[in-house]
């Protein structure tokens, strides 16, 4: 199915690139090829407790996808005034056709640097919104969120730029789980990565910050009643 076909389907309007002036670390919008997106859930399933927080969301295309195949809150940021604008208009129409649907789905404009994660987000997407550095930030602010509640957390990227992949390798405990190749592509960049942060790193999490557990704390207390 083509891509208008498909955001027909949907009723949204998501075909098309924008520049992001002004904004040097962002990049331009573009959407994940739909072809793309059935290839990944083919295999790739969201748990029913989480929320999904599409990064850079642009028009919303993977938001609503995500929210019409399987019913799981979703919500997107956007940066970029005129296309959060443009998603919000898609918004209005999805949910004129997709009112059977219960589980919220929502847009924030803003900074992704500046978003507040929740303890119920669970899995964040990301199609190079954004420079290495801005990426940085973002899952430093995911593990944050993970320290404060514990829980296990998926990050999903597509086409992933190397500044992400050494990101994740050399500065964080997430580790990579799956890869889910495109068929039909030629560029072999053009794949999902999938990371995960298990609930099982907590513990090596709060260590490598300084911090101990709370067996550990004990344990150190009874050590020294008995010295």
């Amino acid at each position: 199915m083509g891509a208008r076909k498909y955001d027909r389907l949907l009723g949204i309007k998501t075909v098309g690139l924008r520049e992001m002036e002004g904004h040097g670390h962002y990049h331009r919008y573009e959407a994940t090829p739909y072809e793309a997106l059935d290839e990944l859930f083919q295999t790739y399933r969201f748990s029913k407790t989480g929320r999904t927080v599409d990064v850079g969301c642009g028009r919303g295309r993977v938001a609503f996808y995500i929210h019409h195949h399987f019913h799981v809150p979703v919500v997107g940021i956007e940066a970029h005034d005129k296309t959060y604008a443009e998603a919000l208009d898609n918004k209005f129409r999805y949910r004129h056709r997709a009112q059977h649907i219960q589980a919220p789905i929502r847009l924030k404009y803003g900074l992704a640097e500046h978003y507040e994660v929740k303890p119920h987000d669970n899995c964040f997407y990301f199609f190079n919104p954004f420079s290495s550095k801005i990426f940085q930030k973002v899952v430093q602010n995911i593990m944050q969120s993970i320290h404060r509640d514990n829980r296990s957390v998926d990050l999903i990227l597509y086409y992933p730029m190397p500044g992400y992949k050494r990101v994740l390798k050399h500065q964080t405990p997430f580790r990579l789980i799956n890869k889910v190749r495109v068929p039909g592509v030629s560029d072999e960049r053009e794949k999902f990565l999938i990371y995960r942060f298990p609930k099982q790193h907590q513990e090596l999490f709060k260590q490598k910050n300084g911090e101990a557990s709370h067996d550990d704390q004990t344990r150190r207390k009874q050590d020294i009643k008995t010295q």
